[in-house]
This record gives structure tokens, sequence and C-alpha cells, in this order.
């Protein structure tokens, strides 16, 4: 991993990401999976960019099939933003760094609701 982003797990999990102050984005993912793989260096330029204001982690599916049932994770990549412990939105399959910034910008600690 990089320093932006941060392998979790099913024993990791609880506290990486539903106890943290800040939005969370999951990558779950599979070392198998190409579109994963092309998705990649995505998830890292987001990571970066929103260093100190949202956390940018991966979890493994293969590794973690605990995690990845409770949330039901059927195809990946599936990218999972939450905040405060809860699921608050979801992308399935690859995505631009645009849709990724502004699912996390709505969510954001402050953010004003349209």
């Amino acid at each position: 991993m990089s320093e932006h982003v941060k392998d979790v797990s099913d024993t990791s999990f609880e506290q990486d990401v539903l106890q943290a102050g800040e939005p969370v984005l999951v990558d779950f993912w599979a070392a198998w999976c190409a579109p994963c793989r092309m998705l990649a260096p995505t998830v890292e330029a987001v990571a970066e960019k929103y260093a100190g204001k949202a956390r940018v982690v991966k979890l493994n599916v293969d590794e973690n099939p605990g995690v990845s049932q409770r949330y039901g994770i059927k195809g990946i990549p599936t990218l999972i933003l939450f905040r405060d412990g809860k699921e608050e939105e979801r992308v399935v399959g690859a995505t631009s760094k645009d849709a990724i910034s502004r699912m996390i910008d709505k969510h954001q600690t402050g953010a004003v609701s349209a």
C-alpha cells in the first residue's frame, strides 16, 4: 500500500472504518480482479487529494470474507463510503476520480445538504 491508502481486515474494520472520526472510503477488491487493478491508481489519487479530510482504505475480499458478506459485496470493485459508522453511498464497478470525489464531498463533515 501507499502512504495514503491503508489495508484493513475483518479484525481491524470496526476500529479503522466504523469508529473513524472522518468519512472513510472502502475499496473492496481482489488481486485477481483486473478492473480492481485498473481502479487502484484512481483510488490512490483520491486518497492523496483527501489526505487529512477523509480516510481511504482497501479490503481484500478473498482474505476478509466476514466484512464482505456483512455488506453484501457481490461484485468487485465496490467502493463504499462510510460516515459515523454507517454506509452512506456505494459504487460497484470502475468509476472516475471525479465521481468518487463528488461522493466524498457530499458526505464531508459540515457539508451543506442540497
